[in-house]
């Protein structure tokens, strides 16, 4: 009885270019440019191919469980916890206290995707963010200049480091006014015209 080998899609591809290799419709680098592949890799797949047929094209950890699972012992003492003792708790406190109570360590985010599986779902939520309008600008040029200073380099090291004060224009975004400083100061910000 032969074996049954489920392949997805891109594996697919896979074997319909590789017997069309094997035919000699293309040639290796041909196949290579179509599977996105160096041509190492589809002379790699193409020796597979040949010895062991679609099968070979399956990747090998298919149907076993991942290496780094957390064991079904760990799973329902974390669920048996949550629902009785801990209970109401939210998943980042819930998170603290198993680790420190119980010695049970667990990233918070596999706790929370273990229990919301259970369907303990944390009770707090982040409070949705307030919203702000924004000031609307102001009607018409000159009637309000907002005024502040940017420390840089601004000689790119040929220099001393300078404050750059300026003066933009709430209504249009210009900048009418601006001067060099050694230092921020309000002396600097009455040197700007008025």
């Amino acid at each position: 009885m032969k074996e049954t080998v489920e392949l997805s899609q891109r594996e697919q591809l896979r074997a319909r270019v590789l017997m069309l290799l094997a035919e000699g419709v293309c040639t290796p680098t041909e196949a290579a440019e179509l599977l996105g592949l160096s041509l190492r890799q589809v002379r790699r797949l193409r020796r597979g191919f040949v010895e062991r047929g679609p099968a070979a094209l399956a990747h090998g950890n298919r149907g076993r469980p991942p290496a780094h699972t957390l064991p079904e012992m760990l799973r329902t003492e974390v669920v048996r916890l949550a629902a009785t003792v801990y209970r109401g708790y939210n998943h980042t406190h819930l998170h603290e206290l198993l680790a420190e109570e119980h010695g049970l360590r667990l990233s918070r985010r596999s706790l929370a995707r273990i229990l919301t599986a259970a369907g303990h779902h944390s009770p707090r939520k982040r409070r949705p963010r307030r919203y702000r309008t924004r000031r609307e600008r102001m009607p018409q040029a000159g009637m309000l200049l907002q005024v502040d200073g940017s420390q840089h380099d601004w000689l790119e090291g040929r220099g001393p480091r300078l404050v750059l004060l300026g003066a933009v224009d709430d209504a249009t975004g210009d900048v009418p006014y601006a001067v060099f400083r050694e230092h921020e100061d309000a002396h600097g910000y009455l040197l700007l015209p008025a």
